[in-house]
This record gives structure tokens, C-alpha cells and sequence, in this order.
């Protein structure tokens, strides 16, 4: 990989951890104004709430999840690993790395 590649690569990287911090915040902003009073809500507003919470709940954990992988992602890129699979030590394509930027395996080992 050249460095104008691995540049580019981490300039990605670098937006898609930027985009998904300020989803996390504008999510849990939102959260935060999901109270569920069972005083001023009925039963099934404050169900359809929980629903809701759940589901955003469940959107902010994937986004943590993909935001380890963008620092991983970072951190082989600065110990010179970024772009070697972790499984089986062979090159990662530049079309999957194009496709998953933060991906740490190569096709063959993310398919077993």
C-alpha cells in the first residue's frame, strides 16, 4: 500500500469516527428527552417510548461497536499493521479496504 493510499485510508477513517461521534450525540440528546412519566403518559405511549428507546439503544451500541473498529483501525495504522489481515498475516485487497476501511480480516478469514 503507498503512503498516499494509507493516507487516504486514514483521512477516511478519521470522518466516519467524527460522523458517528456527533450521532452518538445528537442520539443521546434526543434519549435524554424520552422520559417516561407514567403520570402525564398512557400505556401505550409509554410503551411505544420504550420502543423507541430500545431501538435507539440498540443503534447507539452498534455505533460504539463500529467506532472500536475505526480506533483499531487508526492504532494498526500507526504500528504499521493496517491493511495485514490479523488472522491469517496476508494482504488485506485495497477493494475491501475501499468497501470496509476498518476492517482488520480479509475476505477469505471474515467469511469462516
Amino acid at each position: 500500500m503507498t503512503e498516499e493510499e494509507l493516507a487516504e485510508f486514514q483521512k477516511l477513517l478519521a470522518e466516519q469516527r467524527a460522523e458517528y461521534q456527533e450521532t452518538l450525540r445528537g442520539s443521546l440528546e434526543s434519549a435524554r428527552g424520552m422520559e417516561l412519566d407514567q403520570q402525564r403518559v398512557g400505556r401505550l405511549s409509554r410503551m411505544d417510548a420504550m420502543q423507541s428507546q430500545s431501538i435507539v439503544q440498540a443503534a447507539n451500541r452498534r455505533i460504539k461497536k463500529e467506532m472500536q473498529q475505526i480506533e483499531a483501525a487508526l492504532e494498526r495504522m500507526q504500528n504499521g499493521t493496517y491493511g495485514t489481515c490479523q488472522s491469517c498475516g496476508h494482504e488485506i485487497s485495497l477493494l475491501r479496504l475501499q468497501a470496509i476501511p476498518a476492517t482488520p480480516d480479509c475476505i477469505r478469514c471474515a467469511s469462516q
